[in-house]
């Protein structure tokens, strides 16, 4: 009889180095959100991968770095916590960047794990020429012996474009103790329904905005709740929610000219939102200033944090 497997995964990697993006190829639906701002994922989302065989957990982490604010200080503190609670850590690499000071920082504190698989994923190979895949594979193997540290696998992975993402799941699944499911088939997530919608609502925001946002940037929902005296078979649920920034002035960047952003922001996540929650929604936007909310546990709280 086969036996049944089940177990935490995590990526790291420094910010930008294609998690959340690998997370959503792996679990085949949108569960992270996704940005080409580095620094946008806050929480730890886990996506779910059913077979017949194993259930996978992916945890993803935001990516982490040396931190300015105490929000930044509880986002690393929130990473190291993941990495010493999962069976497996995958670290990514992106194809397109050399290895730098920022993953040899990483590297040295994933060594510091010990007895715990480690496999390097050479993340974003469909941006570069297969001689500089194979280049950046050697410069990663290097930086892990370098760093005392012997990397389970070294796999080169396109999450864009498909490619080996099969593979990099046969290989944590192979990595994980034996073990009934851990959540019942066909959920994709445990992450509360109103987290998932206001990462969706926080990712259509931070879309061609300069850079001074994507820090400032969180988003609160007030409700949810299903409007009164629709016909059953045409619901319609009024979600509200807030958006905040930091300064007045980051508010006029996301009302827009004429309040056009907003309305950009509201039908970009409107869409995504129907389908999480599988029912049409009015969705109820405003943008409020919490000074300086990052450096501010009190602010932070409020904010889920």
């Amino acid at each position: 009889m086969s036996t049944f497997r089940s177990g935490f995964a995590c990526f790291v990697g420094r910010p930008n180095a294609g998690k959340s993006t690998l997370t959503n190829a792996l679990v085949g639906e949108k569960v992270a959100i996704t940005s080409s701002k580095p620094q946008t994922t806050r929480h730890a989302i886990r996506g779910l991968v059913h077979r017949e065989e194993a259930q996978l957990v992916i945890v993803d982490t935001p990516g982490l770095h040396r931190p300015r604010t105490t929000l930044g200080e509880r986002l690393n503190d929130l990473v190291r916590t993941t990495w010493a609670e999962v069976d497996t850590v995958a670290m990514c690499f992106p194809a397109d960047e050399k290895i730098g000071p920022g993953d040899r920082f990483l590297i040295g504190e994933v060594a510091a794990l010990r007895r715990k698989p480690v496999i390097a994923v050479a993340t974003k190979t469909d941006l570069v020429r297969p001689d500089r895949v194979a280049e950046h594979l050697m410069a990663i193997e290097a930086a892990g012996r370098e760093a005392g540290l012997q990397w389970r696998e070294i796999v080169p992975v396109s999450a864009v474009a498909d490619d080996q993402v099969g593979l990099l799941t046969d290989l944590l699944i192979g990595t994980l103790p034996q073990g009934p499911p851990m959540y019942p088939e066909g959920q994709l997530t445990d992450e509360p329904t109103e987290t998932l919608v206001a990462e969706v609502i926080r990712e259509a925001a931070l879309e061609g905005v300069h850079d001074e946002l994507p820090h400032s940037l969180a988003v609160v929902i007030e409700e949810v709740v299903p409007r009164e005296g629709r016909p059953e078979d045409r619901p319609l649920l009024d979600v509200r929610a807030h958006v905040y920034v930091e300064r007045d002035s980051q508010k006029g960047i996301v009302i827009g000219r004429k309040g056009a952003r907003l309305k950009q922001i509201g039908t970009t996540s409107r869409t995504q939102i129907e389908k999480i929650l599988g029912t049409p929604v009015h969705l109820d936007l405003h943008v409020k200033v919490a000074k300086d909310w990052q450096r501010d546990p009190k602010q932070l709280r409020k904010l889920g944090f």
